[in-house]
Parts: C-alpha cells; structure tokens; sequence
C-alpha cells in the first residue's frame, strides 16, 4: 500500500549531505509519469513526493480504479505520501453532484492542497525546496513561504497569453470545439498568485518564457530547462522501415496522438485531410476528441481511434510513418519525445518545445496551417528514402536526461542561493 503519512527517512541517500536542502516535490495527477521527483531520487536530494494517488502493482486497489493504474514508479516506492482512497472518495462525491469543467478542476486544486498542507506539517526541520507544478500550487507555497522555504514552481503551459490564442482560434472557428470554456478570472487570480510566491518558475520551451514574460512574469524568476524524459527500454533496438513508395494499399500513415482540439491543431489538420483525400495518405488520430462529433464524416482518410491507454501508445508510434504535432500553443509536447524515442520523425510547429531539427529528424512548420502541412506531407509521402533517413537521425537527446534536468534544477536554486549570500 502506499505511505499515507508523514516523511519516510527512506528516501533519503548519503548524497543529501552536498546539498543544503531537502526537496519535496507535490504533484496532482501522473504528470511526466512521475519523472521530476524520480531523478531528484536519483540525486539523492529527495526528502518525499506527495501525490494524490499511488498504486503498486499489488494494490488491492487497481481493479476499483482502473485510471489510476498509472500512478506509480518503481524507484519512488517508499519516498511517497499520498491520499488514494481519500482521492477516490472526492471524485465519487464530484460525480454524484454532477461537477465537472473549471468548477470541478478548482475544487480538486483546492482538495489536494489542503491534504498537502497536512501532510507537511509533518515535514521534519530543515531548509526545503518545495516543488510544485503551477495551477495547483498557491496555497502550498503560502504555507511554504510561512516556514521559509525555497519555492519552486513547474509552469505547465504559457498561462493566458495561450489562453487568448486559443479563444482567437475558437472566434476563427465557431462551434468546432463546442465545450471549450475559457478558465474563470478565480483560475487567474490563483495563478497570479503562485507567480509572487514562486521564488524559481521552470518552463520547458523558449515560447513559454516568452509568453509569460509578456504576461508580466519577472525574468529572472524564469528558467529554461527541456523536459525530463526516459525513453522505454523496448524502444532502445526499434528500426523502423519504409516501403519503396507508398500506394493506395499502403498509405504514408501520419500519428495525431494526444487531446484532439483546436488548441492541438485540429483544424489544421482537417483541413490537410481534405486536401490530401486523393493522395495515398492515411491520418491515425488517436486521443479524446472534444471535437464536434461531426467531423468524424468529414472528407479525408482519417481513423478516429479515440482515447488510448496510455500502455498502447507505443503501438501507434510503431505502426506509423511519421507523427504529426500541429500544435498552436504548448508548453511543451512530451508527445514529440515518445514519438523520437521510436524513432518517428515528427512533423511539428515551433510553438513548443525544440526537438525537430528541419529536414533531419523531421519538418518543422512555420505557421502549422493545413495547406503547410499538407504540402509537407505530400512531399515526404514522395520521398520514402528521406523518411527513413530521418528515422535513422531521430532519437532522444541527452539533454532530456532526467539527470540532466534534475542537474539543472538544483544548479538553478543553489546559484542563486550562493548570490543571495554574496
């Protein structure tokens, strides 16, 4: 069963001694399957995570909550606090009352802070850094700023400037997405707050920086660190092939793999399916689509998957020729990663995190419209040969070690600790 109380001495290493502080990392949900507190673990400077729910592979649990059956990484078992049955007992009560959307979302912020809080009144003394990710963070980073410590923050997107992107795009195409709601001024007010109390703000892509310093984010609160990621082992050997040319029979097949939105680039890319339905290509969209339900008859050769477990993604990155990220806006795109690791080149804009390198592992969109990516497209469905060139250079850079970004965090706290002292 999961620890459901106070610190656990367990996680501590001999290397807590170099540095000066414990790190306590609170996460809501399985964001970067847990990869943050992992490689803090492996630097031997993590004192606890605290999460919301935790399942071992033995938990008498998993059967009754099937969607959580994620929670869990095998190098923190022993390091976590976290509240399972109390977490399924909350969304049983939200259902019966029919909550759902912003409401629904802030009330579970709320939840979890406050079952946070308790938990830390536990926290043996010492200097911490409390690591929290943003949208979820004010109330702990006011408790943690009461006892002095060090306040970290994970911005998890561009904040409102990415907000009035996407209310644009839903102006430009009305009634597409039907249920987008933008987010209510208290969601705002909240974050705002998280900034001021943010000592540090880690963002993953230079388009998030320069979002939120639109937004009136101090610079020098801000970090550029890429995003942790660890390749699956079984990807490591993965060689893909590509036939001599493709054809009716077999189509150039392009991955759509995430939430499918306007904010994602969905209208571009029905807009591409239109205008390559002759062409011998092939569009898998896999993921929840918040699309209106017509667009599943619209023109175009596309297979609407629907939602996929996260444990058969790696199918689709196998079965397909070329992952296409459109996206309009994001703070990253871990999708972009998954998608290298097996060794598809991926077809991106550059409003997220930088990992195509144009024309070697892969093509990088200057506006992500559906006329560029279907003149993208056409070309690379004529030159099978490039296509596998590009496999053969797409990989997961080192600089996405978990390490490395663990390394990078802590020499981002401890230099400005050291300036401050100066």
């Amino acid at each position: 069963m999961p620890i459901t109380g106070g610190w656990s001495p367990r996680c501590r290493r001999d290397r807590m001694a170099e540095h000066s502080r414990a790190w306590v990392c609170c996460q809501l949900g399985a964001r970067e399957h847990f990869m943050v507190p992992a490689a803090l673990h492996r630097r031997g400077v993590l004192s606890r995570l605290i999460t919301d729910a935790w399942l071992t592979p033995r938990s008498v649990l998993r059967a009754a909550a099937p969607r959580l059956r994620d929670r869990f990484h095998p190098g923190l078992d022993g390091c976590v606090t976290a509240f399972t049955r109390s977490a399924m007992a909350f969304e049983t009560r939200e259902a019966v009352r029919g909550s759902s959307g912003w409401p629904h979302m802030l009330r579970r912020n709320d939840w979890f802070q406050a079952k946070a809080i308790e938990s830390l009144r536990q926290q043996d003394a010492g200097e911490i850094v409390l690591f929290s990710y943003s949208y979820a963070a004010q109330r702990l980073f006011a408790y943690a700023r009461q006892r002095q410590w060090t306040t970290v923050m994970a911005q998890i997107d561009p904040g409102p400037e990415e907000e009035r992107l996407v209310a644009r795009l839903h102006a430009a195409h009305p009634g597409l997405e039907p249920g987008w709601q933008p987010a209510p001024e208290e969601y705002w007010r909240r974050w705002r707050e998280e900034i001021d109390l943010a000592d540090h703000i880690v963002v993953h892509s230079e388009w998030s920086r320069d979002a939120l310093a639109r937004a009136g984010v101090k610079a020098e609160k801000l970090a550029v660190i890429p995003l942790a990621y660890e390749p699956p082992v079984e990807a490591a050997a993965f060689e893909r092939t590509y036939p001599d040319r493709f054809t009716e029979d077999r189509p150039l097949r392009v991955l759509f793999l995430g939430q499918v939105i306007l904010r994602k680039g969905a209208a571009a890319l029905l807009d591409a399916a239109r205008e390559l339905q002759h062409e011998p290509i092939e569009f898998i969209v896999a993921g929840p689509n918040a699309l209106n339900r017509n667009v599943e008859r619209a023109p175009g050769r596309i297979k609407w998957i629907g939602s996929v477990p996260r444990g058969r993604a790696a199918a689709f990155y196998r079965d397909a020729d070329v992952f296409l990220f459109p996206t309009q806006s994001d703070g990253f795109g871990l999708t972009q990663l998954e998608a290298q690791a097996w060794r598809l080149p991926v077809v991106a804009t550059d409003r997220c995190g930088a990992v195509v390198r144009d024309g070697v592992n892969g093509r990088r969109l200057s506006e992500g419209s559906g006329a560029e990516i279907a003149s993208v497209l056409r070309d690379l469905a004529r030159d099978p040969a490039r296509l596998e060139a590009m496999s053969r250079s797409a990989r997961v850079d080192q600089r996405h070690s978990p390490d490395q970004f663990a390394a990078a965090l802590l020499d981002r706290v401890s230099s400005s600790t050291h300036a401050i002292e100066a």
